[in-house]
């Protein structure tokens, strides 16, 4: 197993992708903190990794929030003894023109795709800092490289992901730290499912437009981020991959 005894927090992990990413990083050996602003079904996910085999702890955390963010941190050194893997993984939009969009809107997407991974990652740090040792993996997006319609403020702040988390990976270098992206596509989640109700032609059209003919699954994603946050990846740093079935090719 690739991560035997390393242990990961994974940040939105209570359902979708993070779900998807927290199950395969314990099925590869990994003890989880399970994170999420759901403690409900964060506690589901720690008991599915339980029920394997695996050792999990499931946290409440608002991603917005350094302090409650800390405190996750906290618990995960406190009944694990060390983070090796940070998984930026939360994140929520609202599909809809800029022009109808409000401030509100703005600033809860900004809140929780951009500033989420920076005070996650401002946490962990420190720790891996001193160990010399650690891999941050943040979720992006595609749209954060060639932007989408309809997800303008979206967009933005997970290209601002990109290029912090580039930033980082130059930085940290000298401690044994990689930090890397993964931009999915379109991929069947309840958050695809929300954005997607009022328009049942969506997924579709999306499918006759990958190369590979069909929408992402969860699993996709968590595949490529389990190679990445593995040794296995230790010459890879500071770079962005598509997990997209070819839709962008960049």
């Amino acid at each position: 197993m690739r991560l035997n005894d390393k242990v990961a927090v994974v940040t939105g992990a209570g359902r979708g992708i993070g779900r998807a990413i927290a199950l395969k990083l314990a099925r590869e050996g990994a003890k989880v903190c399970v994170a999420d602003l759901d403690q409900v079904s964060a506690g589901k996910v720690a008991k599915e990794i339980l029920d394997m085999g695996r050792e999990a702890l499931a946290v409440r955390v608002d991603v917005t929030d350094y302090s409650d963010v800390e405190e996750m941190v906290n618990k995960a050194l406190d009944v694990f003894g060390m983070i090796d893997i940070l998984v930026n993984n939360a994140g929520w939009d609202k599909a809809e023109p800029f022009l109808e969009s409000t401030q509100e809107t703005w600033d809860k997407v900004i809140a929780i795709n951009f500033r989420g991974p920076i005070n996650c990652t401002r946490a962990v740090l420190p720790h891996m800092v001193q160990r010399k040792y650690g891999k941050i993996l943040s979720i992006a997006s595609d749209a954060g490289r060639v932007g989408s319609s309809g997800e303008a403020v979206y967009s933005g702040a997970k290209g601002g992901v990109i290029a912090f988390s580039k930033t980082i990976a130059r930085e940290m270098s000298r401690f044994g730290i990689n930090v890397n992206c993964v931009c999915p596509g379109p991929t069947e989640t309840p958050l695809f499912d929300e954005i997607a109700s009022g328009n049942p032609k969506l997924a579709e059209g999306l499918k006759r437009a990958i190369p590979l003919r069909r929408l992402g699954k969860p699993g996709d994603i968590a595949n490529a981020v389990a190679f990445l946050v593995s040794d296995e990846a230790e010459y890879i740093t500071g770079q962005t991959l598509s997990v997209s079935g070819g839709l962008t090719m960049i």
